[in-house]
């Protein structure tokens, strides 16, 4: 495992229960508090009563907590998507994807069409739209998997970068894989078919789709690269 980047000064918590999209009820110190999250997948699987999990200081919000991590085992799914996002950025600009070992970022939150994707980098001459997608759902142990839920917003931006490809231009998605022990990526054709179709038509139609396998650990509060290139199953 490669260090990336440092997560200092977290606190330990209890979820309690997902009070909405974007509040978790949690227990710290054995007081109830408020803590932000900003994925917006279901996370059914992972916010269940009683697990541990943890926060930093959310400050300047309406919730005193921000939950980024919950526990597995001895280390941590990250399920922050702005997290998510710095690691990819340095992972990139560090070179530390041999995959784009020749690219840096030149651009956030570039429009395309009529979505807004996450980054737009230049790799020599070539510039190249990329999407990041969280992965935290785990399916049959060694698998991570996306949506877990049926997503509009994700088969818009997948169609985004298929037409991209189509009139000459490149296009990347990445799958952000942030659960502990895994060895595969897979869309999760149960929850969205239409994203697992439209998977395949952007391979076919030149689009790059990979997936990178990140963790947290509590025990050094550090985010680590695992494996840089996790196979992608369509």
């Amino acid at each position: 495992m490669q260090r990336v980047t440092s997560i200092p000064y977290t606190t330990i918590c209890n979820i309690l229960r997902r009070e909405n999209r974007f509040v978790v009820e949690v227990l710290v110190n054995s007081s109830r508090e408020r803590a932000y999250i900003n994925n917006t997948g279901r996370l059914t699987e992972i916010l269940t009563a009683n697990r541990i999990g943890y926060c930093m200081e959310s400050k300047g919000a309406r919730t005193k907590y921000r939950l980024f991590a919950v526990k597995e085992n001895d280390l941590a799914a990250l399920i922050d998507t702005r997290i998510q996002e710095e690691v990819f950025r340095i992972l990139v600009n560090e070179k530390m994807l041999s995959w784009l070992g020749n690219c840096s970022i030149i651009k956030r939150a570039p429009r395309l069409g009529e979505s807004v994707l996450d980054y737009l980098i230049r790799c020599d001459k070539r510039i190249i739209y990329v999407e990041l997608k969280s992965a935290v759902l785990r399916g049959n142990r060694e698998y991570a998997m996306y949506p877990d839920c049926p997503s509009l917003r994700g088969r818009r931006h997948i169609k985004e970068l298929i037409n991209h490809a189509r009139q000459g231009g490149l296009g990347l998605i990445v799958f952000i894989a942030a659960l502990p022990h895994i060895k595969y990526f897979t869309p999760n054709k149960n929850a969205d078919p239409v994203i697992a179709q439209l998977l395949k038509e952007a391979v076919g139609g030149g689009v790059m789709v990979k997936a990178i396998n990140i963790v947290y650990s509590p025990l050094k509060q550090h985010v680590y690269l695992v494996n840089e290139d996790l196979p992608v199953i369509l």
